[in-house]
Formats: C-alpha cells, sequence, structure tokens
C-alpha cells in the first residue's frame, strides 16, 4: 500500500463541508482574502477563519502576509495526495468487481446466451 505524506483524514473532514470545497474552489483560481472568500458564501469573517484554520491544518492553503492582508492560496499536493488514495481504491474495487462477474459467468455456464437467440 502507498503511503500518504499527508493526513488523508484531514483532508477528506476539510472537503467534507461544502461552504469549504467553495472556498477551494474559489482558491483554484487565485488567491483571495478572508473578505473575498466570505462575501459569496454569506458568511461572517469568523466564520470563514474557522473553516480556513480547518484547511490550514490539512495543508490544503497557505496564508501569507502582505502589510495589513493575509490571502490564502490553494495547496495542490494534499489534493493529490487524497485523489491517489482514491484511485487506488477505484482500481481495488473495480478489479474486485471485474472477478465477481467473471465467477457468475461460470456459475451461469452460458444459459444466459442461449436465451437471447
Amino acid at each position: 500500500m502507498v503511503k500518504y505524506g499527508y493526513d488523508l483524514d484531514a483532508i477528506f473532514l476539510a472537503l467534507a463541508h461544502p461552504a469549504r470545497r467553495a472556498m477551494l474552489t474559489r482558491l483554484g483560481r487565485g488567491e483571495a482574502t478572508v473578505g473575498e472568500l466570505a462575501d459569496p458564501l454569506g458568511m461572517s469573517l469568523p466564520a470563514v477563519t474557522k473553516h480556513l484554520k480547518v484547511m490550514e491544518r490539512a495543508r490544503l492553503i497557505s496564508r501569507s502576509r502582505s502589510a495589513q492582508w493575509r490571502p490564502c492560496r490553494l495547496e495542490t499536493v494534499p489534493l493529490e495526495a487524497a485523489s491517489a488514495w482514491i484511485e487506488e481504491q477505484r482500481q481495488i474495487w473495480e478489479g474486485r468487481l471485474d472477478r465477481l462477474g467473471d465467477y457468475l459467468e461460470t456459475l451461469d455456464g452460458g444459459e444466459g446466451q442461449s436465451n437471447d437467440r
């Protein structure tokens, strides 16, 4: 099994909330301030800040300091780790379903083909 350098639980927890996903989508277009992230969601700045802390703990975002502004930036590497885990699981389950399909065909004994003719 592949070892991921990121806490997948923290990543999936951060992705579990629709407001955080919306913020990550917005950050995918470029840096944004807390106010810019709050406006389309109709959330208070303290509420957005709490969501940002969850995403920072998951290392999905980083924040820099520019004078009094603290712009947020999307960090894609943790998303890539989550995507790799999901892809690994997809391959495992596709293999299992393929084996199940093969097994069911052996049980069928070709009866399905004779009924189609």
